[in-house]
């Protein structure tokens, strides 16, 4: 249920569930970035944290002590990946919309509970899913729509890093929900999702191969499209010890190919501190390469003829993910990630889990899967 408030009225309340990396890097600078979002309150058991960054921000020990003693309007979950559902839940019984940071849970099952408890009790509930404000994939978006490759047939899309010692945090441990492919899988699942839809099938391989590595650190997923896009492949692949990186986009139609160098510079901004503001310009700055490559016949001619040009360079920022989603709690915008698209992602991921525990490809379009209702 949409809030009702004027554009004059005090700002939407949020708190802040979690004060790890994800919600000191990207989550509270994001939140106080944005007019008519409020960052009222942070939920942490490390108070002197949160007052290092924040140092008027009101702490709550629990969830539970934060739902009965404050009045907030929306909750934002980013904490370890298997503590999403049970918060969530609370959040929502206490009446409160929910924001979590991806993956929305650990398994089917607790996602698509949480999308009937929304549904049910008429509140919103998504995933945070920032890497659709990136700006190689908006440039990527840009191209698609032009039509200048034709029809696509291969999208390769490489999000590789280079770091070869395991660091001590949850992510890195044998608990669920962690590992590399519950990290950047649901960013590049989601990415797919918008640009092509569900896939008929997925296959997954994915290792541990970093020394002392115990969960999975590198995977390279396959995507089927058989229809309506004519034998479309899309492959996903994350590494961890990889020093000379490639293209982060490469994709080729019919008619040309698109490629492009470089990952979006707003997360090492952020994590140098940067404390962006919505409307602001130039930051960060542009880092990125991309180049379009079409091949138009001529007649008369053997050889098509072969124009490269400049990609796109969109700005990207993840701002305006919680732009919209202000706008939409004010009843003035659509959802970003509709609860479909939520539960799409999370049956992709746990089709991959299950196509590395029996080695075949898993379909997705023809299993029978539950609907999520319609939210609010």
């Amino acid at each position: 249920m949409p809030i009702s408030q004027p554009s004059s009225a005090a700002p939407l309340r949020v708190a802040l569930v979690g004060y790890g990396s994800a919600a000191r890097v990207f989550h509270a600078p994001l939140i106080s970035g944005v007019p008519g979002l409020a960052l009222a309150c942070i939920v942490s058991g490390r108070p002197q944290a949160v007052h290092q960054d924040w140092p008027q921000m009101k702490v709550w020990p629990t969830l539970q002590d934060a739902c009965a003693q404050d009045a907030m309007d929306l909750v934002v979950i980013a904490t370890p990946n298997d503590s999403h559902y049970p918060l969530a839940l609370t959040a929502l019984q206490a009446g409160k919309h929910v924001l979590v940071d991806k993956p929305c849970a650990v398994t089917l099952a607790q996602t698509e509970h949480l999308l009937a408890e929304a549904a049910q009790r008429q509140r919103v509930f998504s995933v945070f899913q920032n890497r659709r404000f990136d700006a190689d994939f908006l440039a990527l978006q840009q191209v698609l729509a032009d039509g200048a490759l034709g029809r696509v047939v291969e999208v390769v899309s490489h999000f590789d890093r280079y770091r070869p010692s395991v660091p001590e945090r949850w992510r890195e441990r044998d608990l669920p929900g962690s590992g590399l492919w519950y990290d950047l899988g649901p960013h590049l699942l989601d990415q797919a999702l918008v640009l092509f839809g569900l896939p008929d099938a997925l296959w997954l391989d994915w290792a541990a191969l970093r020394d002392g590595a115990q969960v999975n650190d590198w995977f390279h997923a396959v995507l089927r499209y058989d229809t309506p896009h004519g034998g479309l492949r899309v492959l996903l692949h994350a590494g961890t010890l990889v020093a000379a990186t490639g293209p982060r986009w490469t994709v080729h139609g019919t008619r040309g190919s698109f490629t492009h160098w470089g990952l979006d510079a707003q997360e090492d901004a952020l994590k140098a501190g940067a404390r962006p503001q919505a409307g602001q310009v130039d930051w960060p700055p542009a880092s990125q390469t991309g180049e379009v490559l079409t091949l138009t016949p001529m007649p008369g001619v053997a050889a098509p003829v072969s124009v490269r040009r400049p990609a796109p360079q969109p700005a990207g920022s993840y701002l305006d993910f919680y732009v919209q989603w202000r706008d939409h709690l004010l009843g003035h915008a659509p959802l970003t990630v509709t609860p479909q698209q939520a539960h799409a992602v999370m049956r992709m991921l746990h089709a991959g889990v299950t196509s590395v525990a029996e080695q075949r490809w898993v379909p997705l379009v023809s299993s029978a899967a539950q609907s999520p209702q319609a939210q609010p």
